[in-house]
């Protein structure tokens, strides 16, 4: 038996994945479950690798990041602890303490639809899950090389920590992609967003009645708060210029 690091992370909601999730690598192995990470390497790799640990909660931040594209819901991931277990079984154990406040939203309801054969012809949950994995394993592999994803995302996390703010943060998200692609038309093309859309967001962002919004009070009449359908449309049409971006960078 060689001697392993192990790095354990904690994460709140514990069921922000809805599965278990095992990851192979060739340097390391990882499980996510039930609030925590786990990830085993072979010592003589992270030794030479003084990188390797930091590389990893990046990976794990981005996996977070694209699942709350999904979810709209905060999260908390810890600092890794470390470990070294050697060859004889004898441990050493890092501890590093760290708090962290969680904040966890309500539930989700699902809806499942059975045909009188048995046969499933919409499963929310099990859909939902399936695009948590493929956002979580095509987000990590980009956020190396690529600052304006990591831009747009971190936009979209502070619309979730954010709420009084929320259309504010969204719409960095549009102004971002207006100038890495330099002109709002080169944008529409490339990410497949429609006209309308691209206009409804702006109205919506930029409605001077809204508090969330970017020019509130500039409109006449009192301030109201945005209706649960104008946020969660203003949401979709953020999460679709996001998902239209990863496309684009899958095909180019």
């Amino acid at each position: 038996m060689s001697s392993t690091v192990n790095l354990e992370w904690k994460f709140s909601p514990d069921d922000y994945f809805e599965e278990a999730i095992s990851i192979s690598a060739i340097n390391y192995s990882m499980t996510i479950e039930n609030g925590q990470i786990e990830a085993v390497i072979d010592a003589s790799v992270f030794d030479a690798d003084p990188g390797l640990r930091e590389r990893l909660h990046q990976e794990l931040e981005g996996r977070f990041l694209a699942v709350q594209l999904l979810t709209h819901k905060p999260y908390e991931l810890s600092r890794s602890s470390l470990s070294r277990v050697h060859a004889d079984g004898r441990r050493d154990v890092f501890v590093e303490v760290e708090t962290a406040n969680f904040n966890i939203s309500g539930g989700v309801i699902d809806l499942q639809v059975v045909d009188s054969d048995g046969t499933v012809k919409v499963d929310t949950k099990r859909d939902r899950i399936q695009e948590k994995r493929r956002l979580g394993e095509v987000v990590p592999g980009h956020l190396y090389h690529d600052t304006l994803l990591i831009s747009m995302l971190r936009s979209y996390q502070a619309a979730v920590r954010d709420p009084d703010d929320e259309l504010v943060h969204l719409y960095e998200i549009r102004d971002a992609l207006a100038d890495n692609f330099g002109s709002h038309k080169v944008v529409k093309t490339a990410l497949g967003i429609s006209d309308t859309s691209w206009s409804r967001f702006e109205r919506l962002c930029n409605e001077g009645s809204l508090r969330q919004g970017r020019h509130r009070g500039k409109g006449s009449g009192q301030l109201r708060n945005a209706s649960s359908a104008e946020l969660e449309e203003a949401r979709e049409i953020a999460r679709s210029m996001i998902s239209g971006y990863l496309r684009y960078l899958e095909n180019d």
